[in-house]
């Protein structure tokens, strides 16, 4: 498995990415497919090779909102975490575009964390750096602006992509924000006349 050049406290070893690599199927996932939904029975853990993932949680009324992406050489910690405690899914990841993983079968995840302690010290800077990204949408939740945290996710979403142009709709905005259509179509409108944005079809252009 490639390792990723965004992070490189995350990078894993020869050895370890040979054993994954062992281990492990790989699949190629379309943008907008479901890799795992919440409820569901983890049977194994997804390490990002290309692509990304956005991890999302929904409440008893469907409202979905964004946690935080997962992006190459990178795995979901909280499907790693329900895995090995033989637990169900609390969360849903979405393929952003089109990705590929490695799915690690849950039983071989233990038996790396006993064998390589490279391998439980990947999982713990994971770890960190998601409660880092889970304290910053509470703070964004807590006392951001809806307009500040709408550049923000595009912003992100820039960063994921390397493009200006976001393929993305006003509700699939809304849907990873947590609230209406109808807020962020007014915000994106008002942020367009002050020159931040450009709306087309289907597509925001940052400015």
């Amino acid at each position: 498995m490639s390792n990723p050049a965004t992070d490189s406290q995350l990078r894993l070893s020869k050895e370890i990415n040979k054993k994954l690599e062992t281990f492990s199927i790989t699949k190629t996932f379309k943008e907008g497919e479901i890799i795992l939904n919440e409820n569901a029975y983890i049977r194994s853990i997804p390490i990002v090779k290309k692509g990304s993932l956005r991890v999302m949680r929904t409440d008893e009324e469907g409202k979905e909102i964004l946690l935080y992406y997962i992006k190459p050489g990178e795995t979901c910690i909280m499907s790693f975490l329900g895995g090995i405690h033989d637990d169900s899914s609390k969360i849903k990841a979405v393929a952003e575009e089109e990705t590929e993983i490695l799915l690690v079968p849950v039983d071989k995840v233990s038996f790396l964390i006993k064998e390589y302690p490279e391998w439980l010290d990947y999982i713990f800077k994971l770890y960190h750096k998601r409660f880092e990204e889970l304290l910053e949408v509470v703070n964004a939740i807590a006392f951001k602006k809806m307009d500040e945290r709408i550049l923000q996710l595009l912003r992100e979403k820039n960063k994921l992509t390397g493009s200006s142009e976001i393929n993305t709709t006003h509700q699939q905005l809304a849907d990873e924000l947590g609230t209406a259509r109808v807020v962020v179509s007014r915000l994106l409108k008002q942020m367009e006349t002050e020159g931040m944005v450009k709306l087309s079809r289907n597509k925001i252009s940052l400015l």
